[in-house]
């Protein structure tokens, strides 16, 4: 399934393809790196210990498979509360703090190069709920911290000098 969605679909020049992959590494991650094996990938994490861990077994996986890590997503940072006393925002680490640092400072240990934390996005409802209606928060609410990550990783990743247009992706198709 994987070679014919890389091999059999027609992409013309993408800047980007972002594929989201279960977390871990799995044989979809495993497949995906052995079919492209000079793609970069971003590490998303939650500030949890445990999925801190999983997110840097993933990030050293790839980096065997030959990607380079352009850095880390924490997702889930922290909910933005309004305190009913001072009537003004709080943020609440829900899931605690500091996933996205560790494996930041663990890959970049590890691999030998920057792997920054790209972008730390807040519990959101509303994003969620806007994921499953289709319509993307950023662009009915785009003042909403959630919103407002996410377009600075959007923006982050398109100002980079690297893009797809016209590298070959170094798949073979079988007639």
């Amino acid at each position: 399934a994987i070679q014919q969605f890389l091999a059999d679909v027609y992409w013309g020049d993408l800047d980007f393809l972002l594929l989201d992959l279960p977390p871990g590494t799995g044989d979809v991650a495993m497949s995906l790196g052995s079919k492209l094996p000079n793609a970069e990938v971003i590490v998303v994490t939650t500030p949890q210990q445990a999925a801190a861990e999983v997110a840097e077994r993933a990030g050293t996986m790839a980096s065997m498979m030959d990607q380079r890590v352009l850095g880390i997503v924490e997702n889930m940072s922290y909910l933005e509360v309004e305190c009913p006393h001072c009537h003004t925002e709080h943020k609440v680490d829900v899931f605690g703090v500091g996933g996205g640092d560790e494996v930041s400072d663990a890959l970049t240990m590890r691999l030998g190069y920057d792997v920054p934390v790209l972008a730390q996005v807040p519990l959101d409802p509303m994003l969620r709920a806007g994921g499953d209606d289709g319509v993307p928060l950023v662009a009915v609410q785009p003042q909403r911290p959630a919103s407002v990550a996410l377009a600075g990783l959007a923006e982050r990743l398109a100002t980079r000098r690297r893009g797809l247009a016209g590298r070959k992706l170094g798949l073979h198709v079988n007639a």
